[in-house]
């Protein structure tokens, strides 16, 4: 059954499962003490997973997240065993792409966007006809510096186009509503610009928070992947985004959790930070062999 806030409802979609390396997921964190809380594999991989949020009302439905699509080249599809199904999913959930009025793409990171397109023909097309795309404008930017850092992590089919199409609007500064009930918040870190995505009705919240925390094993505030750019400020939003979660007993989405995908955060006695699974709310949920 989908979550209930106020007067939306939120349905948890995936594109599947993927492998990524254990290490590079908890940075300087041992794996000694990482996989009590994860399991890898002889190669020390881990399952993750891209989970997609549908979030709909009476006037307009908005897909948070397009997992990693069909455009990566083969010898990548074999490092990460990814299976693309975000676009399978929703139509056994009854969503036809059609459907879609607005996609969010917290950044533009492969595995958030990578079915925001798809090619045919040698040409790009929108997987979403009908849907207005929104990102944050320094994303863009950072992508098109190709850096040596992370020039792996964008492929610009999965947002250029869009751009140059007009079909893609780019957030400017901090915080904003994209649609009534619906807003963005800048929480830096994983990269520069990164956002997450709020959901707010009849006094409830619902927080898509992206690659902040991208599972309930990167609770504790120095759990941070070494993928982030900006270690340090991951930190420090994470203590900013736990304030007002616990405060305001938002209902959190990991959206690399493939085992616990919506909780309730809390602290101990000692002040940690723990996880309250949230009730399901997958309305179709396959996860890739």
């Amino acid at each position: 059954m989908p979550f209930k806030i106020g007067n939306f409802e939120i349905s948890l979609f995936t594109d599947g499962t993927y492998l990524l390396d254990g290490g590079a997921m908890f940075g300087v964190i041992p794996k000694v003490m990482w996989e009590r809380k994860i399991a890898a594999d002889e190669l020390n991989r881990i399952v993750m997973s891209c989970n997609s949020l549908l979030v709909r009302d009476d006037k307009r439905t908005v897909l948070i997240e397009t997992g990693i699509g069909p455009k990566l080249p083969e010898k990548r599809r074999q490092i990460y065993h990814n299976r693309p199904q975000l676009p399978d999913n929703l139509r056994a959930g009854g969503v036809d792409t059609a459907d879609i009025d607005v996609v969010i793409n917290t950044h533009l990171h492969f595995d958030h966007c990578g079915w925001n397109t798809y090619i045919e023909n040698g040409q790009v097309k929108p997987t979403f006809p009908n849907a207005r795309y929104y990102t944050h404008a320094g994303e863009v930017e950072h992508g098109h510096q190709q850096l040596e850092r992370d020039w792996v992590s964008y492929i610009s089919e999965n947002y250029d186009p869009l751009i140059a199409s007009g079909q893609m609007q780019l957030v400017h500064g901090g915080d904003q509503e994209i649609v009534p009930g619906i807003s963005v918040r800048v929480y830096p870190g994983h990269t520069r610009n990164m956002m997450a995505v709020l959901v707010r009705s009849g006094g409830q919240t619902a927080c898509y928070i992206s690659d902040l925390i991208p599972s309930t094993a990167h609770l504790d505030l120095s759990w941070v992947m070494s993928y982030d750019l900006f270690p340090l400020e991951t930190i420090e939003n994470k203590r900013r985004f736990y304030d007002d979660a616990i405060r305001e007993r938002w209902l959190v989405a990991f959206t690399h959790d493939p085992a616990t995908p919506f909780a309730y955060l809390d602290r101990d006695a000692k002040g940690k930070i723990i996880a309250e699974p949230a009730g399901e709310a997958v309305t179709t949920m396959k996860y890739s062999e």
